[in-house]
């Protein structure tokens, strides 16, 4: 049997429009020419950083090799299933691309965990069956585990869905559709009848303890890594425990075990931990600060503010190897967080940020604007925050209402929660505190207010583009003053439309980079 895996991220990164008009989205003919009349020489491209006498390119295209945590889970299990299977990135399938493969395949197996509204997998749906018409279509992961049912009953095209763990019901399925095994062995499974109507058999999870890890391929510096399943929390914004509703967890042992392994075995030095909250539970937590000392590997993780309590909290995650910490502080304002079901205080969120700004952990903090009930003037106080008191990374977001699994779709009528478009939710929705149009005004005065007035602010999203961290070989406080300049000169079209100011202005930046080392190469070869 021949297959095809496809698997990726998805068709967009979220907020995304707003770099558009800036030297950061090049689809926009008008940058190329503010840049002509404000620095001719001028290219993001041409900046060149030099450390320790060596000189080179600051900005480097992205092509990192690291693994992309739910294609390699995924290759991991197919490597036990009957024949040989291809990969197919979806990205792919957004940029419209036709990459070589081969003609007809049994079966396509399509990875559902990175698309979030109908519209993507109708697309992506449409892609395969024009290329692959003859093919089983299967599907898995995060929105097919929500929304079986309807993808089920509109797409004809779609002959089973796997639910939850697929470790054990892959295997069988494919087993199954090669004639080695009968369909009604596979747990997980979401199949037509003979009748027309949806069947299922029992849903089965897998003991994430004692079932192996997933195995990568070939030698890796940078490992995805998943330490449970499901969420112990039940935010207002997230669906994700209900994809995956009973929560699980490996053990501190497996956890330092399977890390010593993806360091012997595959050369890692660092792990990203993919987990929604990698500090949780905080036994599992305090046992690991004991365990992962001596194993000397770098990693990384998700957490919430207040598993960062204390100076010695800090003094443990840095001792543990810890890099850095993403927080989804969220909002700063105690009644929004209340709306959010968060658990998580306001007062707590300042306090994980007063302990980390200035530690060896780094630190990326996540915020969102237009919850449902949150009024302009709640926001307020996380556009406060970060204007004149943020420190280090930070994402900021226009709240979606793409996914109506979500717990706050049970409050609707509280906050008179309205959708003009169900095709499109994010076009255009209302509630009692706000609107679209205006969470998105607040959206793009915050991010200018705080590249204009907050020189220890950085904003994560243009950055997606190269590879990262920029400037690997300096201290992270001169990385991020370097980030914030080159966001400043990149975002000038946009915030600029005088272009003799323009000039002025290009000319500060790039005078203050030089103070850092970081130069402006001529079309002669020699440096600004």
């Amino acid at each position: 049997m021949r297959g095809l895996l496809v698997s990726g991220l998805g068709p967009m990164i979220k907020n995304v429009n707003y770099l558009e008009g800036s030297l950061f989205d090049p689809g926009e003919a008008d940058v190329a020419g503010y840049f002509r009349d404000v620095s001719p020489e001028f290219a993001l491209e041409r900046l060149e950083l030099t450390v320790d006498g060596s000189r080179g390119p600051l900005l480097l295209p992205r092509c990192s090799d690291v693994p992309h945590l739910t294609t390699f889970a995924l290759l991991a299990i197919l490597d036990g299933c009957p024949g040989d299977y291809d990969h197919l990135d979806t990205g792919d399938i957004w940029a419209d691309r036709s990459p070589a493969l081969a003609d007809d395949y049994d079966v396509v197996l399509l990875s559902t965990t990175f698309i979030y509204e109908r519209r993507s997998l109708r697309r992506a749906l449409r892609y395969l069956a024009e290329r692959w018409p003859a093919a089983t279509m299967v599907l898995g992961g995060q929105f097919t585990n929500l929304k079986f049912v309807p993808v089920m009953r509109d797409h004809p095209e779609v002959d089973y869905v796997v639910r939850g763990d697929g470790e054990e019901a892959l295997p069988l399925l494919m087993r199954a559709l090669a004639g080695r095994g009968d369909l009604s062995a596979v747990p997980n499974l979401v199949h037509r009848t003979d009748t027309g109507r949806l069947g299922q058999t029992p849903l089965r999870d897998i003991d994430i303890e004692t079932h192996p890890s997933p195995q990568f391929r070939g030698k890796h510096d940078i490992v995805p890594y998943e330490s449970m399943r499901g969420c112990p929390f039940s935010c207002g914004f997230c669906s994700f425990p209900h994809a995956s509703p009973r929560w699980r967890y490996k053990s501190a042992t497996k956890i330092r075990d399977d890390w010593g392994r993806y360091a012997e075995a595959h050369g890692a030095s660092m792990i990203k931990a993919m987990d929604s909250t990698f500090t949780v539970p905080p036994r599992r937590m305090r046992e690991l600060f004991d365990l992962l000392p001596a194993l000397g590997v770098g990693w990384e993780g998700y957490s919430r503010a207040n598993a960062v309590t204390s100076a010695e909290d800090v003094e443990r995650f840095a001792a543990s190897h810890c890099r850095s910490l993403s927080i989804g502080f969220e909002s700063m304002s105690e009644e929004s967080l209340r709306r959010m079901n968060k658990r998580v205080t306001a007062k707590q969120n300042r306090q994980a940020f007063e302990l980390l700004k200035d530690s060896e952990v780094g630190h990326r903090c996540s915020f969102m604007v237009g919850y449902p009930g949150e009024t302009p003037e709640d926001y307020r106080q996380t556009h406060d925050f970060l204007t004149n008191e943020y420190r280090g990374y930070f994402m900021l977001s226009i709240f979606s209402m793409q996914d109506e699994t979500m717990p706050v779709w049970q409050e609707a009528e509280k906050y008179d929660l309205q959708v003009a478009d169900p095709e499109d939710p994010d076009s255009g929705w209302s509630h009692c505190g706000m609107d679209f149009a205006q969470a998105k005004a607040l959206h793009r005065e915050t991010l200018h207010e705080v590249r204009r007035r907050n020189d220890e602010a950085l904003l994560v999203l243009w950055q997606s583009r190269y590879e990262v961290p920029i400037a690997p070989k300096l201290p992270r406080r001169q990385r991020l003053r370097i980030e914030k300049l080159i966001e400043r000169i990149g975002m000038l079209p946009v915030d600029e439309p005088d272009r003799a100011r323009g000039r002025q202005l290009a000319a500060g930046y790039l005078h203050q980079l030089a103070d850092f080392g970081v130069t402006l190469r001529t079309r002669a070869g020699a440096p600004v």
